[in-house]
């Protein structure tokens, strides 16, 4: 089997997910073909073929055809890219060119079975494509990052100049007070948490623990809380000492969020809730009852 994983350039620098494609396609025993767009000094180390193409970092006409000419050329299996913006963008865009089968976000793979979360991440959906090229966009923090090693190959091409959307620049997000990347403990709040008002039952609870507040993303949707505390791929990935997650269900986009904290403890009335899956103690309680009696007892 052959992968081809296309890595995400950002401002210059190489995104530190190519390492969970190497990962991924570790699992499986494949041949790597690595395809890096945009202009950055950065080279990952594996053991195969690295295609470095020079030009811009987001130009999806330029990289569609790009992936096209090395797909024709290489013949892999897989065409993998993390399933971020840039593949949210790119993949179908493949896809539909090259007349392949898409999976996205995928979170586990057995013996060429791909595993995609569904209903909110309470059910699992396996797929198994036929025979032939299949795209494929990977959970993000899904797959454990390879450790980089060896000296691939390398050849240099440069993208085509196609018209089509482009790269104007990036806009930083605003500075607040809340830096969720670098906590030790982060008491987390969902929509179990049932209105704007109880999530001061968290904040009490996160100031005895000496904890930031965060949140999953309907509770920033609602507008009970800034977008700054939001925790999951579409907000800040987090890995800090402790994580307690407070009527959160689970869904992946959150877990990709926060999944590699050192203790996870859910609070949720639902004992089937997917959070269970990466969480060491769960406690199975209203929330309304537990959070002020945890609050008591540590003060």
């Amino acid at each position: 089997m052959k992968a081809m994983l296309i890595g995400e350039v950002v401002g210059a620098k190489l995104n530190p997910s190519f390492a969970e494609l190497l990962g991924f396609a570790g699992r499986l025993g494949a041949e790597v073909v690595g395809l890096v767009m945009g202009d950055t000094s950065d080279r990952p180390s594996f053991a195969g073929k690295l295609v470095l193409a020079a030009g811009p970092e987001y130009a999806p006409q330029a990289h569609k055809a790009m992936v096209q000419e090395l797909v024709a050329a290489e013949k892999p299996d897989l065409v993998v890219l993390v399933h971020s913006a840039y593949g949210w963008d790119l993949a179908p865009r493949l896809a539909v060119a090259l007349s392949a089968p898409q999976i996205s976000e995928v979170k586990e793979v057995t013996d060429g079975v791909y595993q995609v979360g569904v209903c909110n991440g309470k059910l699992v959906r396996q797929l198994a494509p036929n025979p032939g090229l299949t795209i494929l966009t990977l959970q993000a923090g899904a797959f454990a990052p390879a450790q980089e090693s060896g000296s691939p190959t390398v050849e240099n091409k440069t993208l085509p100049s196609l018209p089509g959307p482009g790269l104007v620049g990036y806009k930083s997000k605003p500075k607040t007070g809340v830096d969720l990347s670098k906590a030790e403990r982060i008491v987390s709040v969902g929509r179990g948490i049932g209105k704007k008002e109880n999530i001061e039952l968290a904040r009490k609870l996160a100031a005895v623990l000496k904890a930031e507040l965060g949140s999953s993303r309907p509770v920033v949707d609602a507008g009970w809380i800034d977008p700054s505390h939001q925790v999951g791929s579409t907000g800040t990935t987090v890995a800090p000492k402790l994580y307690l997650a407070c009527g959160i269900s689970g869904a992946v986009q959150h877990l990709a969020g926060m999944k590699k904290s050192e203790l996870i403890i859910a609070v949720n009335k639902d004992k089937e809730a997917p959070i269970g899956e990466v969480a060491r103690y769960f406690v199975v309680a209203d929330l309304m009852e537990f959070l002020p009696a945890l609050t008591e007892a540590l003060q």
